[in-house]
This record gives C-alpha cells, sequence and structure tokens, in this order.
C-alpha cells in the first residue's frame, strides 16, 4: 500500500471511541479497540488527514514519518 509522508497518531488516554475517524478513513486503518479507543494501523495509513478532521474531540493529530 501507498503510504503519505504522515500518519495518524491517537491520544488513547482520552479517546471517547465514537468511532467517527474509522467512519471516514479510506484504507480502513481505524478501527476502535475493544470499544476503549481508536487504533491506527499505520501500515495501512495513507496520511490523508481525513480522521483528525473529523475527530470531534480532536484527539488525533498527524505526525511525519521516520
Amino acid at each position: 500500500m501507498k503510504t503519505g509522508k504522515r500518519y495518524a497518531v491517537v491520544q488513547k488516554a482520552i479517546c471517547t471511541a465514537c468511532g467517527s475517524c474509522a467512519d471516514v478513513c479510506p484504507n480502513g486503518a481505524v478501527s476502535i479497540l475493544h470499544g476503549c479507543f481508536a487504533q491506527i494501523d499505520i501500515s495501512r495509513c495513507a496520511g490523508c488527514g481525513l480522521c483528525a478532521r473529523e475527530c470531534p474531540a480532536g484527539l488525533i493529530h498527524m505526525e511525519a514519518r521516520a
């Protein structure tokens, strides 16, 4: 899978697991783990930032890939 220069990171400790981010991810890189928080599969994350923009609590940010 082609990946971008960035990837999404979730603040898991305060994520409410609403699922908004998972609903908009075009690559299926976001899942809700055990109904507790969102988790990003960085190997599938294209770095588009849709999940970060959609998060109602602003708990997802984008980081540069190493």
